[in-house]
């Protein structure tokens, strides 16, 4: 199985991140998320062994506990891209309110992970919805426009759990599914 931990947006900001998505008009060489599955990733863990399963779950309870991260509201907005405006991978919208708790998410769950054998991230944790992915530079103009230019604001939700995800790649793009919910 495929699998990442992550916080799902509340179902009601999926029109108002398909509506920032928009701001892109369609710019040539962007593949855009799903607005329906809008999530931010704590630690995406990869191809895993179904007989690991039980392990991944109870590391994953041990750092959501370890972390001392009680239920909380989380705002979203602003764009960003990955790695940078040269050169645009990941086009995303940022976390404006909630970083600290969800970084504290994280660490606390990669701290239980890493032992496992998963491997930490190579890069500074971000807290971000990500928005589309640029396949090639065609509509980096217009990208690098947007996200210098506009400060959109998606909403606010309550985080109430982190969970375990499952991803399954299919020709319309991954469809994810909740593995396991693990309550703050």
């Amino acid at each position: 199985m495929r699998l990442f931990v992550a916080v799902d947006l509340s179902d009601r900001l999926a029109s108002s991140v398909a509506d920032v998505q928009e701001r892109f008009g369609g710019a040539p060489g962007l593949r855009f998320t799903d607005a329906e599955q809008a999530h931010v990733t704590l630690s995406f863990l990869g191809e895993v062994d179904d007989t690991r399963l039980d392990e991944v779950e109870q590391a994953v309870e041990r750092g959501v506990d370890a972390s001392g991260v009680a239920p909380f509201d989380a705002t979203v907005g602003g764009f960003g891209v990955f790695p940078s405006l040269d050169y645009i991978s990941v086009v995303w919208t940022g976390i404006r309110q909630g970083t600290g708790e969800l970084n504290r998410l994280h660490e606390a769950i990669q701290a239980e992970l890493v032992p496992l054998g998963f491997e930490p991230n190579d890069h500074a944790f971000t807290p971000h919805v990500t928005l589309a992915r640029m396949d090639d530079a065609r509509g980096k103009a217009t990208v690098q426009r947007v996200v210098r230019e506009e400060d959109p604001t998606v909403g606010s939700f309550r985080v109430d759990a982190v969970r375990l995800k499952r991803s399954e790649l299919t020709p319309d793009g991954p469809q994810y599914s909740t593995v396991r919910r693990v309550p703050l």
